[in-house]
């Protein structure tokens, strides 16, 4: 069909989409005819992987080192001319609750100096002053039964693997066998916190899925192949990420993040394979002409879907930040494995399974419904007796009242978006079965919350005449008195060789609040620089706190560019495959809009604290600062899921028909019951980590299956059929310049055969 029609896609494919939907169709009846040969390879590799990751497998680790930023700038100001004083910090928390821990004089002094002979280690700074007549060190309460160990390491902890810990164990053992509470604070901290299994959160998804494929399904097989399937790829998925981590840093949460977009979409490409399989059985098929036309059409939607979630992922590279470009990563690799699953797995185990697919049954079973309808037929009646089908026909009599609702609803859930506060979450969010939890509270208790995140202020006077260093001191020192928010500033004292001056600023605060991001930001930007204006000195505010602060900076500065890139890429994609630029505008506002619903749902849960106490967090927190561009990037890209595949069969309905309404209501008639089974999985996929240890996982978690529910729902149900419905005929209006430069791609995977 040519351009003049008002279309950019006719009946009949493309030659390159036909040779493409060609190829699956081979792949599947290929696949579903030699089932064992698929099975047996996927096992193969599976074990062999898993074999590998256990000898090769790489650690996970937190590193949020900006190069280029002023407090790793400072940072290696420090380590330079006093390398004692560089590195990365972290705290060993002594306390007893009887007496003062200048009883334990020797028990201290023994254990500071094992800790200065363990590996990476560049300090140990005792508490305790060394003589009566000694200064105080600042790392003592004024009760004197508080203190900690400031510990400096040539590398993060995090990375060391937690055999590491055995040799900080035998280090404080003098301690603790005189009865004094000993934490781990910092990475140490986090390097000593239980590892992360959430096996209970994926138990409760599988279980879920269960139950939602037996109902949707009504067959025992047929629900069981997602599963296996599912599993497989994600196991296989999660090992590649292992042997990838043995060369570059990922973070913690990256296994966790995978397991959790690795199910889901796994799960619901399959779930899309087998619905399209059972309706070519039902029409008369045999089982490996009907995997291998499942593959050829809903398969072809599976490679869209799954090459826009990667795509997707892919942008958070945008940021320049390795930490996120990383965590998409992460989760790419194991939404490769599950597309690699669908098209060679799931007609495999469809092959295994035969006409048997449905002998297990726990209800009557269903497939799509409504077949395609012939070319030029109208589909006015396709299915009336069907629910789904009279619900469009109200949206098609109706369209305004039905988007206006859409879009109330998920502007209300949207309100609380306009309050978001970026930030860290600290340890005193943790579970106090946390040692860095325990740290936090010890600190905090003992010297205030915000002793539990200085800043550390760093002045390279190299280039100042020692002659005029006298008065540059003086005037840091006035400066620095007073500072609105500052429960103490100490004294600025010069490195050893006298070129750098240094000090440690303490927040009345704790981290993760924001007042302590003030007193960041009136440090950077006004104290120091207003104290050495006219001299050559170079200030810098550093150390962990510091660089989170700029680390969200640079999230802040750089998530609008992340989301016109993830919204432009998504936009072509959807006008390449349907060839109607108001379908693809469609596509990236709707979207906008049920994401910034989520992103309410999460600041009030989280920030705001509606509910936050029965998901085990302790008190009102930021949103983490990374957490708004993964869920973007993750939810727009699972979001094309079922965009792709419910305009596909509207898509498929109007090129053979040209009846624009009829089309609408028969797409959704035939992918509602799919969509909504999926979508059911998937919430309840994401909905189980909210049980993790871990609040950014719960964070996560709670955004994506909340962003899943609104997806499928309101958009779906509401937005979509009202705005396909009022586009009409325009909705796949293609201009003629536009139609002759886009290439030609084939969702449906129309054949004749099928």
């Amino acid at each position: 069909m040519s351009a003049q029609n008002g279309t950019g896609t006719g009946a009949t494919a493309a030659p390159g989409a036909a040779g493409a939907r060609g190829r699956l169709q081979r792949l599947g009846e290929w696949c579903a005819r030699h089932f064992i040969v698929v099975i047996v390879a996927w096992l193969v590799a599976l074990g062999a992987l898993h074999a590998l990751q256990g000898a090769f497998g790489g650690t996970y680790s937190d590193d949020f080192s900006l190069p280029g930023t002023q407090s790793n700038n400072g940072a290696e100001v420090l380590g330079r001319h006093d390398p004692a004083a560089g590195g990365i910090g972290a705290q060993v928390v002594l306390h007893d609750g009887q007496k003062s821990l200048s009883g334990f004089q020797s028990q201290i002094d023994q254990t500071v100096g094992s800790l200065q002979k363990l590996p990476h280690v560049l300090s140990a700074a005792n508490p305790l002053p060394a003589s009566s007549s000694s200064p105080p060190t600042g790392a003592l309460s004024s009760d004197g039964k508080t203190g900690y160990i400031t510990v400096r390491f040539g590398a993060n902890p995090t990375s060391f693997g937690t055999s590491y810990l055995h040799g900080v164990d035998s280090a404080v053992a003098p301690l603790r066998k005189a009865g004094v509470e000993v934490e781990y604070g910092g990475p140490l901290g986090e390097l000593a916190r239980p590892k992360a299994a959430d096996l209970t959160s994926e138990a409760i998804g599988f279980a879920v899925a269960v139950v939602v494929l037996l109902i949707g399904f009504g067959s025992v097989i047929a629900a069981g192949v997602p599963l296996v399937t599912a599993l497989i790829s994600v196991v296989v998925g999660l090992s590649c990420l292992a042997l990838l981590a043995a060369a570059f840093t990922f973070a913690s949460v990256s296994p966790t993040l995978a397991t959790m977009i690795g199910l889901g979409v796994g799960i619901d490409y399959a779930l899309f394979l087998i619905t399209r399989h059972r309706q070519q059985l039902i029409d008369g098929a045999d089982p490996v002409t009907a995997a291998g036309r499942a593959v050829a059409t809903s398969g072809r939607a599976v490679l869209v879907s799954g090459c826009t979630v990667v795509v997707a992922l892919a942008g958070l590279y945008v940021s320049q930040i390795g930490f996120i470009g990383k965590l998409g990563v992460a989760s790419a690799v194991t939404v490769v494995t599950a597309v690699i699953g669908a098209i060679t797995l799931v007609p495999a185990l469809l092959g295994l399974a035969g006409r048997r697919i449905d002998r297990y049954r726990v209800r009557t079973t269903v497939a799509e419904g409504g077949a395609v309808p012939a070319a030029g037929q109208a589909v006015e009646g396709a299915g009336q007796g069907d629910g789904w089908h009279r619900y469009a026909q109200r949206v098609e009599r109706r369209p305004w009242w039905f988007l206006v609702a859409g879009v109330v609803i998920a502007g209300v859930l949207a309100i609380p978006l306009f309050s978001i506060r970026l930030g860290h979450i600290g340890d005193g969010a943790d579970p106090s079965s946390f040692t860095d939890r325990r740290a936090y509270d010890l600190i905090a208790t003992g010297f205030g919350p915000g002793a539990n995140g200085p800043l550390t202020l760093v002045v390279d006077q190299s280039k100042v005449p020692s002659g005029d260093r006298s008065a540059l001191a003086d005037s840091l020192k006035k400066a620095l008195t007073g500072v609105p928010g500052a429960a103490s500033v100490s004294s600025l004292a010069p490195t050893s060789d006298g070129q750098v001056l240094t000090g440690t600023a303490v927040s009345r605060t704790s981290p993760q609040d924001a007042g302590t991001s003030t007193l960041f930001k009136d440090l950077k930007n006004t104290v120091l620089p207003g104290a050495v204006a006219g001299t050559a000195a170079t200030t810098y505010v550093t150390g962990t706190t510091a660089a989170q602060e700029d680390f969200l900076d640079i999230i802040a500065a750089r998530l609008p560019l992340i989301i016109a890139v993830v919204v432009a890429v998504a936009f072509v994609i959807i006008l390449v495959v349907f060839r109607g630029p108001l379908v693809a505008l469609k596509a990236a506002v709707l979207n906008l809009l049920s994401i910034a619903a989520s992103y309410g749902v999460v600041v009030a849960v989280f920030q705001w604290g509606w509910g936050g106490p029965s998901l085990g967090v302790h008190g009102t927190v930021p949103i983490e600062s990374y957490v708004p561009m993964m869920m973007f990037a993750i939810v727009f890209g699972l979001s094309m899921d079922y965009e792709v595949f419910l305009l596909s069969r509207v898509h498929e309905a109007w090129v053979r028909t040209r009846d624009s309404r009829g089309s609408v209501a028969h797409g959704l008639e035939i992918t509602a019951r799919v969509i909504s089974c999926a979508a059911l999985i998937m919430v309840s996929v994401f909905a189980a980590f909210i049980l993790s240890d871990s609040i950014v996982v719960k964070m996560l978690g709670l955004g994506l299956a909340v962003s899943v529910l609104i997806d499928a729902t309101v958009v779906r149900l509401l937005l979509v059929p009202a705005v396909m419905t009022l586009l009409g005929t325009g909705a796949w209006w293609t201009p003629r310049w536009l139609d002759r430069v886009l290439p030609h791609v084939d969702t449906e995977g129309r054949q004749s055969g099928g």
